[in-house]
C-alpha cells in the first residue's frame, strides 16, 4: 500500500538554497497527492462508463410493475446479465400473465419465416402467444387481463427486420386497448448511420416495412417508439402510453457487439454489419448463404460465372429449405469483410448486388416480386436495370434522407 505524506507546519529556518529540501518535498508530496486523486477519479469514471441496456436498469422499471398485471414481449435476446428477463421479473414478484413471441420464437430459435405456434413456456408454465404467423398483433382479448406490456428485444437497425414491425403492432394494440407500454431499450449495432431508400407506404406497406423510413434508420427501439408516437403513425393517429427505460453510456457512435445472436441467420457481427446491404438478395435469384455456416456473408447463384468461389446451400439450423438447395452457387465471398475492414462503414453498399446483376446471364430472371417489397418501391430495381452506379443511386436518396433525419432528430435519446 502506498502512503503519501503531506508536510505541514512552519518550515525550519534555511540559510541557503541547499537547505530548501523540506519545502521542495512538501510541494512534491502535494503534486503526488493531486495526481493520485485525479487518477482515482479517472478510474472511477471508467467503471461508471460501462454500457448498460435498459433491461439492466431493474431499479427503474420493476417498481413500475408492482401490483400490475404484466405481459412481456421477449425472445432469446431478452437477457438481464445472464438471466432471462422473464425469470428476472418472476424472481422479483412481478405478475406475468402472458408472453408474446416474435418471429423465431421465445426461448428457442426457429427457422426464418416459420409459423411460431402458441403454447406455454416449459420453464415457467406461462402462456406464450405467437405474434408471427396468422396473428401478428395482440387481440383485445389477449390484453383484457393486462395493465402493462413490457417489450425487450434486440434489434439490428433495419426497416425490414421484423422485430421492428412487431413492436409497432404491439404499441398499436396497447394504444387501442388503453394499456401502458414499456420499452427496455437496447443499443442498435447499425445505429451509427442512416441510409437507403424510403418506403412508399401507399403501395408497399408490409410486415417488412410499415412506416416511411429508410432501410437503415439509425435509431434504437426506444427512440423509434417515440417517433411512432410523436408522428402519430399508429392506426387512427393514436398514441400509446409509452415509457422508455434508456441505455446508459451509449451513443450512436458506440460499436456494440451483440452478446446473443438476434436470429438464426445473423450468427456474428460480420453478418449483422453486412445485412442491410445483402438482404436485397432475398428479392433476387441470389442466395445470401442461408443453408450454410455463413449466412449473410456470401452471395451467389448456380448460373453466376465461376469466379473461383462457390458454396452449396443445404438444410440447416435456421434454414430448413434454403434457396438453391443442394446446388453449387458461384459468387462473392464476404466472410472476412469485418476482419478486412470492409465493414462496418457508415453506408450501405449496393455494388455487390449491381455487379452480380450485370454478370448474371439471364437478367430477366434476376429479380423477383419480393425485391420491391424490401426496397420499399419499384425505383431501386428500375435504377439497377437502367445501369445507374451505386454512387448515383445513393445520391438519389439524399433529399428523402435529409427530411427523415430532420424528423429523427426530434426523437433521439442518445448523442
Amino acid at each position: 500500500m502506498n502512503h503519501f505524506h503531506i508536510f505541514t507546519g512552519e518550515p525550519e529556518p534555511v540559510l541557503n538554497s541547499v537547505n530548501e529540501k523540506p519545502e521542495k518535498m512538501k510541494k512534491t508530496a502535494i503534486i503526488f497527492l493531486l495526481i493520485t486523486v485525479a487518477f482515482a477519479a479517472c478510474s472511477a469514471d471508467k467503471t461508471d462508463l460501462t454500457l448498460k441496456t435498459g433491461s439492466d436498469g431493474t431499479s427503474e422499471y420493476i417498481p413500475l410493475l408492482e401490483g400490475k398485471r404484466v405481459a412481456v414481449v421477449a425472445n432469446q435476446t431478452s437477457m438481464v446479465s445472464n438471466t432471462h428477463l422473464v425469470d428476472t421479473l418472476l424472481s422479483s414478484g412481478t405478475n406475468i400473465r402472458v408472453i408474446f413471441a416474435p418471429e423465431h420464437g421465445f426461448r428457442d430459435l426457429a427457422d426464418a419465416g416459420a409459423n411460431i405456434t402458441s403454447g406455454t413456456d416449459p420453464v415457467t408454465g406461462i402462456e406464450v402467444i405467437s405474434l408471427y404467423g396468422a396473428r401478428k398483433k395482440p387481440a383485445p382479448e389477449d390484453l383484457a387481463d393486462i395493465d402493462i406490456v413490457v417489450f425487450d428485444i434486440q434489434d439490428v437497425g433495419t426497416r425490414f427486420y421484423t422485430y421492428l414491425t412487431t413492436m409497432c403492432y404491439v404499441m398499436e394494440a396497447c394504444a387501442e386497448n388503453g394499456k401502458s407500454f414499456i420499452v427496455l431499450d437496447r443499443p442498435n449495432p447499425n445505429g451509427y448511420y442512416v441510409d437507403g431508400p424510403l418506403l412508399d407506404t401507399a403501395r408497399f406497406r408490409s410486415f417488412v416495412g410499415v412506416h416511411p423510413i429508410p432501410v437503415v434508420h439509425g435509431m434504437t427501439f426506444g427512440e423509434y417508439a417515440g417517433m411512432v408516437n410523436g408522428e402519430k403513425w399508429l392506426a387512427g393517429g393514436l398514441q400509446a402510453d409509452l415509457t422508455v427505460i434508456r441505455c446508459t453510456n451509449y451513443t450512436h457512435d458506440t460499436m456494440y457487439e451483440l452478446p446473443v445472436i438476434p436470429s438464426p441467420n445473423l450468427p456474428n457481427m460480420n453478418s449483422i454489419y453486412l445485412y442491410p446491404s445483402l438482404c436485397f438478395a432475398e428479392g433476387t435469384v441470389l442466395s445470401c448463404g442461408r443453408g450454410t455456416e455463413f449466412p449473410f456473408q456470401v452471395l451467389g447463384a448456380p448460373l453466376m460465372p465461376d469466379t473461383g468461389f462457390s458454396f452449396t446451400p443445404e438444410p440447416s439450423f435456421g434454414s430448413s429449405n434454403p434457396k438453391h438447395n443442394g446446388l453449387v452457387c458461384y459468387g462473392i465471398d464476404l466472410r472476412n469483410a469485418l476482419a478486412e475492414g470492409v465493414v462496418p462503414k457508415p453506408g450501405m453498399d449496393l455494388s455487390w448486388i449491381i455487379d452480380m446483376y450485370n454478370a448474371y446471364p439471364e437478367k430477366e430472371n434476376f429479380f423477383n416480386g419480393y425485391f420491391d417489397t424490401l426496397a420499399g418501391s419499384t425505383t431501386l430495381r428500375e435504377q439497377i436495370i437502367s445501369g445507374m452506379s451505386a454512387e448515383e443511386i445513393r445520391a438519389s436518396w439524399k433529399d428523402d434522407l435529409d427530411r427523415f433525419r430532420t424528423i429523427r432528430e426530434k426523437y433521439l435519446l442518445y448523442d
